[in-house]
């Protein structure tokens, strides 16, 4: 049985060959979103878009309480396998699976039964309202099977298996490619095609993860429930807090596009757009605190604390290259991008401010990243939640608001770069304050995830 792989080897590889992977996957799962927005933008109805947008803040509540619990996932798999404990790593994945559904589950059933008054809270109102409902009865029973499906990659990383976790995503933004034109307009489904479409492709996500984890790394097994209870204390341990931070991201999404709904349909549908292309754009950077988990993992579990410092400081570097390099080729084809989605006045102005001047804040939001990395793998996970909710809650909404009396709907768009460049800086240096005094395990004796 081969070692941990990431505890040998150059770390700035180890990032770039982890992240550029996982943002290629990224990348393709995103387009699932950009793919229904092209071929809704078809329609010619800018109301359309403006579904997808106030569908797709609610939706992003429910995913992002997958999120924090692939980072336990990724963490504590990733500590144990650096300790050399295969078969602990084994219990804790098909723990961390188990619970991951039934929380899911639950979660989705209570968005569908409430989704008429949250998006209500958004500012949909009147037939948008409707469509959005549908769209969401339709497509948010994936959502589960989708989760599953990102603790699965995250599990995969955790392990060092870069090509099958790209795959999983990979496969889901194929099928979209397929099923969106197929259901809009070869069955003449409109948006509730798109939403089918959506279904498909999330569903198929959860299922290869499944594949890959139980068939070719033998991670998954029966596991009893005295196991799941015993996992369930150190990973929520670090899933809480993780679940708490990456709500905050959804909580300020959510207050800004009701700031934005108040600039008109035309503005909601810039703005869904705008969503969807950073994610596109920047697959690199928000895939990177996933990636880099697995690394910090495997080497704080063998002791090599030389090797998380490194690997901190190069996710660093390697954050700035790649916003840079993202932001001028964005600018260079910031028209062409505009004329795609086929925005009118009120959506053009709000995407040009973000590729204009707010993608370049992209920077600082890789810094928080590479923050939230190091607090959840190393045992920090609350400065994560701090950080998160300090950005998303008590600095951007302040900023936001003023800027959009000030200046209209790009005021939002300014507010939220503005936010993200004061807490970045600030996290990224506690961030490398904490790796460069972080104390090592006690050894292999101890349970890597604090478990008694």
């Amino acid at each position: 049985m081969a070692g941990p792989k990431f505890t040998t080897g150059a770390t700035m590889r180890h990032v770039a060959v982890m992240t550029l992977t996982g943002a290629f996957g990224l990348t393709f799962l995103f387009l699932i979103d950009i793919a229904t927005l092209f071929w809704i933008s078809r329609l010619g109805d800018e109301h359309l878009v403006a579904v997808l947008g106030f569908s797709w803040t609610i939706i992003f509540f429910v995913i992002s309480v997958g999120i924090g619990l692939a980072i336990a996932a990724m963490a504590l798999v990733s500590r144990a396998l650096g300790q050399g404990r295969r078969e602990q790593a084994r219990s804790v994945a098909s723990a961390a699976m188990l619970i991951t559904l039934v929380l899911q589950v639950a979660m989705t059933a209570v968005v569908l039964v409430f989704r008429h008054q949250v998006l209500g809270l958004a500012g949909a109102s009147g037939e948008t309202a409707e469509m959005a409902s549908r769209f969401l009865l339709i497509s948010m029973p994936a959502i589960p099977l989708m989760t599953l499906g990102m603790v699965g990659g995250a599990i995969l990383r955790a392990v060092g298996d870069a090509w099958h976790s790209m795959s999983v995503s990979l496969a889901a933004g194929v099928a979209a490619l397929v099923f969106d034109p197929l259901l809009i307009f070869g069955f003449n489904l409109g948006i509730d095609g798109a939403a089918w479409a959506t279904f498909l492709s999330r569903a198929l996500v959860g299922i290869l993860a499944i594949f890959y984890l139980g068939r070719v790394h033998g991670m998954l097994g029966r596991v009893s429930l005295r196991t799941v209870i015993r996992t369930a204390r150190p990973f929520f341990a670090i899933a809480g807090p993780a679940m708490i931070s990456q709500l905050s991201t959804p909580f300020g999404n959510y207050i800004l596009t009701t700031l934005i709904a108040q600039h008109g349909d035309g503005a909601v549908a810039g703005w869904a757009i705008l969503n969807r292309l950073s994610a596109l754009a920047f697959g690199g950077i928000y895939a990177l605190s996933g990636s880099i988990g697995g690394i910090l993992g495997q080497n704080y579990g063998a002791g090599l604390l030389d090797r998380v410092r490194s690997t901190y400081r190069d996710a660093l570097i390697f954050v700035t290259l790649y916003t840079g390099i993202t932001w001028f080729l964005l600018y260079q084809f910031r028209a062409p991008i505009i004329a795609f989605f086929r925005l009118g006045p009120e959506g053009a102005v709000v995407v040009s401010a973000f590729i204009g001047l707010a993608a370049g804040g992209f920077v600082f939001t890789g810094a928080l990243f590479c923050a939230n990395a190091a607090f959840n793998t190393l045992g920090r996970p609350l400065w994560s939640t701090v950080f998160n909710w300090a950005r998303d809650a008590f600095v951007m909404f302040p900023i936001a608001w003023t800027l959009s009396a000030w200046v209209g709907a790009p005021g939002v768009v300014y507010g939220q770069a503005l936010a993200g460049v004061a807490v970045g800086c600030a996290s990224a240096w506690i961030g490398w304050r904490f790796v460069v005094t972080l104390k090592p395990l006690r050894g292999l004796g101890q349970r890597p995830f604090g478990a008694t």
